[in-house]
């Protein structure tokens, strides 16, 4: 009969196999990465049809700079993003869960990173076009160290802080 937490019963701890937790984490961050896509397409789409635009002709070489930037982080951010589900298509039954699930939180994290460079690329370009180049520093600056702040900082404070847990033995 499973544990009110929906897990089988009679485990030590009632707690999961160390394939189960594989399973587990490698769905979640499936799942995470599903919601961090969207916004990385809309971006690197935004991204794209820059040049296309009218007043693409009147930019300054500081802008062609920052959107260049912008789309090759927006670029490098979608394809670590897309990684995790492209390996796990490809790896389908090779018996690696848990590599795939190391190399793709590594890419997942790697991606967020670029992600947050494409924000601030992109933010920095279209702020200095319409308003001045100060102002696009600051509110760049700003949008940077929120990001660094809640995708970076504190989650590796809270993990300094918390105990990790310790990998079960392979099961036999």
């Amino acid at each position: 009969m499973p544990e009110a937490d929906g897990r089988p019963a009679g485990r030590a701890g009632g707690g999961e196999t160390r394939q189960e937790r594989i399973n587990r984490e490698l769905i979640e961050l499936l799942n995470e990465l599903r919601v961090a896509l969207p916004g990385v397409q809309f971006l690197f789409a935004f991204l794209l049809i820059v040049p296309f635009s009218q007043a693409a002709d009147r930019i300054s070489d500081f802008q062609r700079d920052v959107y260049y930037a912008a789309l090759l982080s927006a670029a490098v951010a979608t394809a670590l993003l897309i990684a995790p589900a492209a390996q796990h298509r490809v790896l389908f039954r090779q018996h690696d869960k848990e590599g795939l699930l190391r190399r793709s939180n590594q890419s997942a994290f790697a991606g967020l990173l670029a992600l947050a460079l494409a924000i601030c690329s992109a933010i920095l370009m279209v702020v200095d076009v319409l308003f001045s180049r100060t102002q696009a520093w600051v509110t760049a600056g700003t949008a940077a160290a929120l990001l660094l702040w809640w995708w970076v900082l504190v989650p590796f404070w809270k993990r300094s802080r918390n105990q990790q847990d310790e990998p079960d033995e392979p099961d036999d």
